[in-house]
């Protein structure tokens, strides 16, 4: 099979079929924010225990994140998409405007590209279609984080940067390549998801061996929105690359120059 080398690192066809099924992984991953569908979530401002259970974490979030949802305003954002190895050498980037409009439409604009093409269109472009399908409807599977998809278990409080979160463990009710086990960090004071870091339920793909996530978020005004993904594949016969996403800065198109920037 030929292989193709964009920046001196070989990357065959064989290397970009399990990209693929990452690429619509981490997409699907994008939209696993808290959703309320099921159960009855807590009033946004009732009062949660030093030491709570999981399910008291759980309401309270599905609560607070519906609100947030809302009142979330139109905004743009720039993103930028990578493929690395392990020793930073990029083999593909595009960098994008992801334009949100309320409630949930999402459209892409590429400013810039560099790298392989043919990562670019199957990678790259697999995850925006994907992102914005699932976004509209078009495509849709339930992997949102709520009990009808996972168990919860609170397993203690860290700090995640400036934030102070309760940390819980998930756990997946059916095996399912767009369903994770991992972990999440809620913030104590906003009811929000800071982090989520894990592993498919199922394996994705024949090729793949592992496929670790992070997601960061940062608070941005009033909302918390993406700040960064990070995906270590390790393939089979070509060993471990990095798909990263970075997010930012974000602009709320009713105020241009409103605060972008993390809150402390």
């Amino acid at each position: 099979m030929k292989s193709i080398s964009p920046n001196g690192i070989g990357c065959s066809v064989v290397l970009l079929i399990p990209l693929t099924f990452v690429a619509a992984y981490v997409a699907h991953a994008q939209q696993s924010d808290f959703v309320v569908r099921g159960g009855t979530p807590a009033a946004p401002n009732s009062p949660v225990a030093a030491d709570p259970s999981a399910n008291e974490i759980v309401s309270k979030v599905l609560a607070q994140n519906k609100r947030r949802n809302e009142r979330l305003p139109n905004y743009s954002v720039t993103r930028t998409y990578q493929i690395q190895t392990l020793e930073g050498k990029l083999a593909a980037q595009t960098v994008v405007r992801m334009d949100y409009r309320a409630p949930d439409a999402k459209t892409f604009e590429k400013t810039s590209e560099k790298g392989s093409g043919i990562v670019r269109h199957l990678v790259f472009d697999r995850l925006m279609d994907s992102e914005s399908e699932s976004s509209t409807g078009k495509e849709h599977r339930d992997s949102a984080l709520t009990p009808a998809n996972y168990d919860f278990r609170f397993v203690g409080l860290e700090d995640v940067g400036p934030y102070h979160c309760f940390v819980l463990e998930v756990a997946p009710k059916r095996k399912d390549k767009y369903l994770f086990e991992g972990k999440i960090w809620i913030d104590s004071q906003d009811f929000a998801v800071a982090r989520i870091e894990g592993h498919p339920a199922k394996k994705p793909s024949f090729w793949i061996n592992h496929a670790d996530f992070v997601r960061e978020y940062q608070k941005v005004d009033e909302f918390w929105l993406p700040l960064r993904d990070e995906t270590q594949v390790e393939v089979k016969i070509y060993g471990k690359r990095v798909l990263t996403v970075e997010h930012g800065p974000y602009v709320f198109s009713d105020q241009p120059q409103r605060n972008t920037e993390p809150a402390n």
